[in-house]
């Protein structure tokens, strides 16, 4: 049965989702910010956000929020971290591959995490110690034995360009072994995917709280692993990620930990 919380996070995500479907056909006539360099939000994510925003205050009006369009809004005992619209460069240009993100952290830990696409349907969701599952079957991460023949994914955020080729020298370095991999554009999708076995492996650099929590606990529940690049777990305070399942996880780090800058090791 699931948690009242995960109940309400499911009810916010479809609705933030409603907001992004009843869009999607009207892209051109959307204001759009760039809010820093290649960083751009539109009214559907602001839309989108308040509808979560919304139906979580109705249920736990004493928990705090970090959103992403909205910055902290209040602060709590526990508090909802918030990606309305993850993939939104993928969205503005009617690519359909983006998500809500919705977590729970209780003491800087993600307790309950929710991940919906609304283009394909998809819902994943999973509670501390009680798995991960995606539209109510149970998920795991993939059973490879390493980095041979692994389908990965990363990302080469707008952040952390002064990094690129310290990350290229990376996805280099992976491809000696691994099969191939993938940049989708929304860092939700590619650790809910992780979860389920649909990637091997994940790593970015330089991410966000509301990019990360639901599915790093996704992965987490699914069997796997996450870490930062210097191996320790936990929710990374630098944005840097890896995750999949044990093996995976192991290899990769082996494989770009000699690559990082010192920088990019801190905690």
């Amino acid at each position: 049965m699931p948690r009242p919380a995960i109940t309400i996070a499911v009810r916010a995500a479809r609705a933030a989702g409603n907001v992004i479907l009843r869009y999607q056909n009207r892209i051109e006539g959307l204001a759009v910010i760039e809010k820093q360099r290649m960083d751009f939000a539109s009214e559907v994510d602001r839309l989108a956000e308040a509808e979560i925003i919304r139906e979580i205050r109705r249920a736990y009006p004493d928990h705090g929020i970090l959103a992403e369009e909205s910055g902290a809004v209040s602060t709590g005992r526990a508090t909802w971290v918030i990606d309305p619209l993850d993939g939104t460069h993928n969205y503005l240009r009617g690519i359909p591959h983006c998500c809500v993100s919705i977590a729970l952290l209780e003491r800087g830990e993600p307790t309950h995490g929710v991940i919906f696409d609304p283009m394909r349907g998809d819902l994943f969701v999973a509670s501390k110690g009680d798995g991960a599952f995606l539209n109510d079957r149970r998920i795991r991460v993939s059973k490879r034995e390493g980095l041979a023949g692994a389908m990965l994914a990363t990302g080469f955020p707008y952040r952390q360009r002064a990094h690129l080729d310290a990350q290229l020298g990376m996805v280099r370095a992976l491809l000696v072994e691994a099969e191939d991999l993938r940049r989708s554009g929304s860092a939700a999708l590619d650790l809910a995917y992780t979860a389920c076995g649909r990637f091997d492996g994940y790593f970015e650099i330089g991410l966000k709280p509301w990019d990360l929590a639901a599915g790093c606990l996704l992965v987490r529940e699914a069997g796997g692993r996450y870490s930062d690049f210097a191996g320790r777990e936990g929710l990374p305070a630098s944005g840097n990620i890896v995750a999949g399942n044990l093996a995976v996880t192991r290899g990769m780090l082996e494989t770009i930990r000699p690559l990082t800058p010192p920088a990019l090791l801190k905690a």
